[in-house]
């Protein structure tokens, strides 16, 4: 028993840091990820009809459920929870998904009968989906991590341009100065000598940055004390759940492009931490997506998936601790059964987020070139997975609309520049270093160019039987052959 506690406490995310430091780490997670928390309802909501308060609601919702799974997924409980600091809140995979369903005549109350039925499903299957992780190999999860933070670059880009991209002002010099402001706030507080400062330097760029938008007259509180205080989440506030067919199917695929997304967070932040990834770890972690997903719907939202943009700062931050992720989980219940301070949060420029994304974006990018250093490209195919599975990836980042004449199935998966990077390197690691496959050392014109050349009349001077051991030439019976350097 000792020694099992032992090596419990061993692990890195189960690292304990003060109160203060653990809630100020955990506020900087929400900051980190409430621009794209309350997207998927913003933008569900309003293709629903529904009223602003409604839509508030709506939100509100989004943030408590989005707490309640951040806590049991970093808590755990037997067979639920991964036991990782991963941020939980509503996947963005279904919007495309949920907004024809809405639009088709089934309103809110079919989105919320496929999500429970769909997420049901997914929480059977998560045992079986788990056990893929012996085809995620450093190549894959190494394309995987890279194309999250790739792809979360247009987002940030978008948020420094300010964020609405109907509003006069997106793009104008004053958005980007606040976003290259915020940024500049980041570096220097990067590099203050003082951990607790470097590592909140997200956060207190953050409020840094707001404070120099609120001198240029671009932050308004006064609508903050506008509405209600506290309120709780109202069991099926927008109606029973109806249970369609076709809505189902169409929300499992939503599942499934969820749970190769999760996946592959729970192994980018597994890298990231340094922790043993299993496929028990990974069961736990999709289980609790797909139970918070199938309870979410009780509380008027959506599926419940991790957020790829808070891997970023666990990479950036070097705060490993589940803890952290935690009370990051307490403040969106919090913020969920206090609409006031949401509204506060809600205050915050988006260009002001945007400086801060390009830095916590690209640290993930930077993590996933880390990972792929560790590869093998000597005498097989791991180039050509890795060129082609990211280039795969970027095309609907590249061009949104790429994809818009295929068919609904198709789209919503290969839509999302992550489950296309995952999907092309698990097809092309099985293909060409699993089926069948032979190592070869010329094993197409990539790997058979050679990287340096040597001089032949080196050759020259090599006898039959002569090798090169440890880097020192040694003959036939094993004894070092002495290198001359020439004159020359």
């Amino acid at each position: 028993m000792t020694k099992q506690k032992t090596q419990s406490t061993a692990r890195p995310e189960d690292e304990r840091l003060s109160i203060g430091a653990t809630f100020g780490y955990g506020l900087q997670h929400v900051l980190t990820m409430y621009g794209g928390i309350i997207a998927p309802p913003l933008i569900v909501g309003q293709l629903a009809g529904l009223s602003p308060a409604e839509i508030g609601v709506l939100i509100a919702s989004c943030l408590f459920m989005g707490g309640l799974a951040t806590i049991l997924q970093t808590v755990g409980v037997p067979f639920f929870g991964s036991q990782l600091p991963l941020v939980q809140g509503v996947s963005f995979a279904g919007v495309a998904t949920m907004g024809a369903i809405v639009t088709n005549g089934g309103g809110l109350p079919a989105v919320f009968g496929s999500v429970i039925a769909a997420s049901v499903i997914g929480l059977l299957i998560a045992p079986i989906f788990a056990m893929v992780i012996r085809f995620f190999p450093p190549v894959v999860t190494g394309v995987v991590i890279t194309t999250i933070g790739l792809t979360l670059l247009p987002v940030a880009a978008r948020w420094a341009m300010g964020g609405n991209a109907a509003a006069d002002d997106f793009g104008s010099p004053q958005n980007l100065l606040l976003a290259f402001v915020t940024l500049l706030f980041v570096l220097i507080l990067s590099k203050v000598p003082i951990g607790a400062v470097s590592r909140l330097s997200i956060l207190l760029a953050i409020v840094a940055g707001t404070i120099f938008a609120a001198f240029l007259g671009r932050v308004d509180f006064s609508q903050v004390g506008e509405g209600a205080i506290f309120a709780f989440p109202t069991p099926f506030a927008f109606g029973w759940p109806t249970f369609e067919i076709a809505a189902i199917i169409s929300m499992f695929i939503v599942i499934l492009v969820t749970l190769t997304e999760t996946t592959a967070d729970i192994l980018a932040v597994g890298e990231i931490v340094g922790t043993k990834v299993d496929k028990k770890r990974i069961a736990d972690g999709l289980r609790a997506d797909m139970l918070s997903s199938a309870v979410s719907p009780v509380f008027g939202t959506f599926t419940q998936s991790a957020f790829a943009q808070n891997v970023g700062l666990v990479a950036i931050t070097g705060v490993k601790s589940r803890f952290v992720v935690t009370a990051g989980g307490v403040v969106l219940v919090i913020l969920g059964l206090l609409p006031v301070l949401g509204r506060v949060v809600g205050e915050i420029p988006s260009p002001v987020l945007g400086g801060a994304g390009i830095v916590l974006f690209g640290s993930v990018a930077a993590s996933g070139v880390r990972t792929l250093a560790k590869v093998d490209y000597r005498g097989n195919m791991n180039l050509i997975i890795v060129a082609a599975s990211i280039g795969i990836g970027m095309l609907p980042i590249a061009a949104p609309t790429i994809y818009d004449q295929m068919p609904d199935w198709f789209n919503t998966i290969f839509h999302s520049g992550i489950s296309s990077a995952a999907v092309a390197a698990i097809f092309l690691n099985l293909l060409f270093n699993h089926v069948g496959a032979r190592r070869s050392k010329n094993a197409n014109s990539f790997v058979a160019a050679p990287t340096r050349s040597i001089p032949v009349q080196f050759l020259d001077a090599l006898e039959d039987g002569d090798s090169v051991v440890d880097g020192k030439i040694v003959d036939r019976e094993g004894q070092e052959v002495p290198v001359r350097v020439s004159e020359h």
